[in-house]
């Protein structure tokens, strides 16, 4: 994307900044780069965040602020609101990522703890502020994308208070986070609201989505019948809890080939959600799959169920996602792995790893959410 820009606009940038994961050309970009952290942030996460404010903050009136925006950005560029510290911050984020939060109520949260999420960045512009956007969120909703650092904030320090509420309550998170909402909503304390639509200082804002996860669709469709599948394709977003989604994703694949033909290919997308119950390491990608193992076995003819993260990493693990075939529970078996087991503690990454069965690509450089691809021969 900088690389992009820069040959867009050559000469007329005078400054800029590259916030990435870790990556082999993350030194090879025009400008100065910070490798911070996904999905949890990091020190370097808060000094990116650091940064970015103050390039903002140096705009000229006549100047424009060029702000490229992917999935991830709301734990690669962090800067904790007055009072909040990082740790409470990732405290925060963790209990809301394993009590099942989706990323609209997450972002909720995330923005009413935050001195850059929420609109914050544009304001802190004097000229103006244009964003150009790869979407991970469903909808693509502007201010859930990266938290919206440039674009009106709608929701409130009551909202956000209601999630803490819905996912755990005010013992499950610090106190002095709660504390916050709970000023921010009564309106007896300091926390001034995130900026809302017609503020002022965001009124020369404009934000566009150039690529989102049916752009990763087409990409999957395409390869598809170019190698003779039928293919059968899922528009509507995948999404509730991922060991819920995979089964009732494999049914739909296994109705819709019957009218379509075999060889099949069913390719969607979309974003579920892990509520964490075990102690096991996993993703939601890794999950859903895992959740399919079993029902695979009584569908006759040959199938395969995969889902990865596009951004090549899915939950706190090495992995994009994984695979499971006809195969996968008699091997299972033979290695005395229980798939129901695994699934009981969240342990996706445990029970494919052994079989060789995660799928690993590295960062990928992109994030458009998760991607899910059924073959039925």
């Amino acid at each position: 994307m900088a690389d992009a820009a820069q040959r867009a606009f050559g000469g007329r940038v005078r400054a800029g900044l590259i916030i990435t994961v870790p990556s082999e050309d993350a030194s090879a970009g025009p400008f100065p780069v910070i490798v911070a952290s996904h999905p949890t942030p990091d020190e370097s996460s808060e000094r990116a965040g650091r940064e970015a404010l103050r390039l903002a903050g140096e705009l000229a009136a006549d100047e424009r602020l060029i702000v490229l925006l992917s999935g991830g950005a709301s734990a690669l560029m962090a800067s904790p609101a007055a009072g909040i510290t990082l740790d409470q911050k990732r405290a925060t984020t963790r209990q809301l990522l394993s009590a099942g939060a989706d990323i609209y109520a997450l972002n909720t949260v995330r923005k009413h703890l935050s001195a850059i999420k929420g609109g914050w960045l544009a304001a802190r512009a004097r000229g103006r502020v244009r964003t150009f956007a790869i979407s991970d969120v469903i909808g693509d909703d502007l201010s859930v994308i990266g938290s919206g650092p440039t674009v009106p904030d709608a929701t409130t320090f009551a909202d956000a208070l209601e999630v803490v509420q819905r996912f755990g309550g005010d013992a499950a998170f610090p106190p002095v986070v709660v504390e916050r909402l709970r000023a921010g909503a009564t309106r007896t304390g300091v926390p001034e609201e995130t900026p809302k639509p017609g503020d002022r200082r965001l009124e020369g804002a404009l934000m566009t989505v150039v690529g989102g996860r049916r752009e990763a669709m087409d990409g999957a469709v395409r390869e598809a019948a170019s190698r003779g599948y039928h293919v059968v394709r899922e528009d509507e977003a995948v999404v509730g809890e991922a060991r819920a989604a995979g089964p009732a994703l494999l049914r739909a694949a296994v109705a819709r080939a019957a009218a379509a033909g075999r060889p099949a290919c069913f390719v969607s997308s979309g974003e579920t959600t892990v509520r964490v119950v075990g102690n096991g390491r996993g993703g939601r990608n890794q999950e859903l799959v895992l959740a399919c193992v079993e029902a695979i076995d009584g569908i006759g003819g040959e199938v395969l169920v995969s889902s990865v993260g596009t951004d090549g990493i899915d939950g706190p693990t090495d992995a994009a996602g994984a695979v499971a075939d006809t195969t996968s529970l008699t091997r299972a078996r033979q290695a005395g792995l229980v798939p129901r087991l695994f699934l009981e503690r969240n342990d996706a990454w445990g029970f494919f790893g052994p079989l060789g069965d995660l799928i690993n690509t590295g960062p990928t450089g992109t994030n458009v959410g998760d991607l899910q691809v059924i073959l039925l021969a």
